[in-house]
């Protein structure tokens, strides 16, 4: 669960100024924003790996790069996690861009009338009104991430992740032996999204 952790605070580093970028502009570039967002949450999560190979493999132009420089991004830990986010990081865009949407934006223009910077207005005004659904977002990653199958099976089938390892152990021992593992899967993976949603609604009571 630690690189499922990592791949997590990876997600909404990247995705929480892109989710508030998507809510905040218009025209020609929020269109692009948003068709490079549904790419991936649309594509197969099996084409999705199949397209990292061909990108990130001993192939691919950027495995190249990386082999040049002593590296691989293919069956490693960091492979994984790069499946995770991109498994995972349209899920959190699309809830969160929809989490600043509700944030009136009357509100915000009262903050910049009196003197609020923009991190001031999105530290103060934005992030607390948009914290219910962005509890969601980051629930929703979460789950999608530790329970990524298609693309880690293709991408990162080493070192295996639990859905992965359940598929594997499933098929050669049978279904009685994957109790024990699928209990740890649910324990591990189920506190963080029902604190999340406890959070969310405890938050939009006030």
């Amino acid at each position: 669960m630690g690189l499922g952790m990592l791949a997590l605070g990876i997600i909404i580093l990247i995705g929480m100024p892109v989710a508030w970028w998507l809510s905040q502009a218009s025209g020609h570039k929020r269109l692009i924003g948003e068709l490079l967002v549904m790419i991936p949450l649309l594509t197969p999560p099996l084409a999705m790996g199949i397209l990292l190979v061909s990108a990130f493999g001993p192939y691919g132009v950027f495995g190249r790069w990386l082999s040049l420089l002593g590296a691989t991004l293919v069956n490693n830990p960091a492979a994984f996690v790069l499946a995770q986010v991109y498994g995972a990081l349209p899920y959190f865009i699309v809830v969160a861009r929809s989490a600043f949407t509700t944030v009136p934006k009357s509100i915000l223009e009262a903050g910049q009338t009196l003197g609020a910077s923009s991190w001031n207005r999105f530290r103060y005004l934005t992030l607390p009104l948009a914290l219910p659904g962005l509890a969601s977002a980051v629930a929703l990653a979460w789950v999608r991430a530790v329970g990524e199958f298609g693309i880690v099976m293709i991408f990162a089938y080493f070192p295996q992740g639990m859905p992965v390892k359940l598929y594997t152990n499933l098929q050669n021992d049978g279904v009685d032996a994957v109790y024990t593992l699928l209990w740890m899967l649910l324990i591990l993976t189920l506190p963080l999204p029902m604190v999340c949603f406890a959070l969310g609604k405890c938050v939009a009571k006030r």
